[in-house]
């Protein structure tokens, strides 16, 4: 055995360029897929872990029916908070309202901002929203508000076609000028609100900015304002109710124990036409195009694997008939078919083995340095990057065996090749 596969090695580097080829095409189809799992699962990952901290929690509850729930939430919440496994319940209530822009007291521009009315005891710890506070401190009564970065740029009068300008700290200047002299709104300024209730009458109110919240992982926080529940519910004239219900699970709690939780709760409340999602199920509906985009890109990977296979069975074609001689030869002296046949085989499993292990080590290069500089998406969003032991193993696994696949014919025609006849060619 030892002999034969000296004699595949010899054969395969004295072809260096080919070798270099047929690797490279291997190593390629790895890194996609590696490099699409750390990507795109990564960035489906830190969507769903964004989805859960910010938006939904690890379940979801809202009305299948009704913009609102018009029932108390602290019926719900208490029904929760009684539950094994659940940390905490919050409500949350949606809005929309029209902000002014003012420099010098005088109206400057006005523009919509979405509104989210919390409750600020039960969200703290419930939600992680109040973290990406990274000046001032989050809702605490019901004339504080928490604008986001865009929205306080814009009520600066820092901004110019959606684009944020900042510089200098006179805003009383006009044109070009206020541009590059603004100044965005700050802890301790104030904001007026306008907010059209379900009677379709305006209401006004000023509030004092206690806090000013960055992008919330791509959630839209920085272009959204967060205020207390009540004082929305005042401002829409819906006192008690709520848009949805956010509940978080122990940390401990298995996907099986909250499908459980929510059918429990389903079940409790039948008649109040609620729909409960758990964030799997949130996140099924809700992503399942991106889902298809990952799967597409493994497509993909694997489609160049496969056209690696081809490379590799053009390049032993190539590799048979530049060695007709040597194949004669070695079948003169006393070489069986059968050596023939398992040293081209050999030299694809050389081929395979070389391009599983660089495309490997490259992806498992990117993965760490992914990891290491905690690459984000879109300058928000930082992706989960874990290394998937299994996937890496089984994709090195595949590319191995395809490229042995890919020598069987070549190595079978190398073995139809007779002595005489082989020694002649030259």
């Amino acid at each position: 055995m030892d002999y034969r596969l000296n004699l595949a090695k010899r054969m395969l580097f004295n072809k260096r360029g080919s070798l270099i080829g047929a690797v490279l095409a291997v190593s390629i189809g790895i890194l996609v897929i590696n490099v699409n799992f750390v990507i795109f699962q990564g960035i489906y990952d830190a969507i769903i872990r964004d989805m859960s901290d910010y938006r939904f929690g690890d379940i979801y509850v809202y009305d299948d029916e009704n913009s609102t729930i018009e029932k108390s939430d602290i019926v719900f919440i208490n029904w929760f908070e009684r539950m094994p496994n659940v940390e905490a319940a919050t409500p949350r209530l949606e809005g929309s309202a029209t902000a002014e822009t003012r420099i010098l007291g005088q109206a400057h521009e006005k523009f919509n901002v979405p509104v989210l009315g919390v409750d600020p005891i039960s969200d703290i710890r419930t939600s992680t929203i109040h973290e990406t506070v990274g000046e001032g401190q989050y809702v605490y009564s019901r004339n504080s508000i928490v604008v986001g970065e865009s929205v306080a740029s814009d009520l600066g009068g820092c901004s110019q076609d959606g684009f944020f300008m900042s510089g200098g700290t006179d805003p009383t200047v006009t044109g070009s000028e206020a541009i590059s002299k603004c100044q965005p709104v700050r802890v301790g300024d104030s904001v007026k609100l306008i907010i059209t209730d379900q009677w379709g009458i305006d209401q006004k109110k000023r509030f004092v900015v206690t806090g000013i919240s960055g992008t919330a992982g791509g959630q839209g926080f920085d272009r959204s304002v967060i205020i207390h529940i009540d004082t929305l519910r005042d401002m829409l004239d819906r006192s008690g109710e709520s848009r949805s219900i956010m509940v978080r699970l122990q940390e401990s709690t298995t996907a099986y124990e909250a499908a459980q939780i929510k059918n429990q709760f389903l079940a409790a409340f039948p008649n109040d036409n609620l729909k409960a999602e758990t964030i799997e199920e949130s996140a099924e509906s809700t992503l399942s195009g991106f889902r298809s985009g990952i799967a597409m890109i493994n497509l993909i990977g694997y489609f160049g694997m496969g056209s690696s296979a081809f490379a590799i069975l053009t390049i032993q074609m190539m590799l048979v008939n530049s060695k007709t001689r040597e194949i004669g030869i070695m079948r003169a002296i006393g070489a069986r078919r059968k050596d023939i046949l398992i040293i081209f085989i050999m030299q694809g499993m050389i081929i395979g083995a070389m391009g599983a292990g660089a495309g490997t080590a490259l992806g498992l290069g990117y993965t760490t340095y992914a990891k290491i500089t905690n690459m984000e998406f879109q300058g928000s969003l930082a992706l989960e990057v874990n290394y998937n032991w299994q996937k890496i193993g089984e994709t090195a696994f595949l590319a191995f065996i395809l490229a042995m696949i890919a020598s069987i014919y070549p190595s079978y025609r190398a073995t139809k090749k007779q002595p005489v006849e082989a020694m002649r060619t030259v």
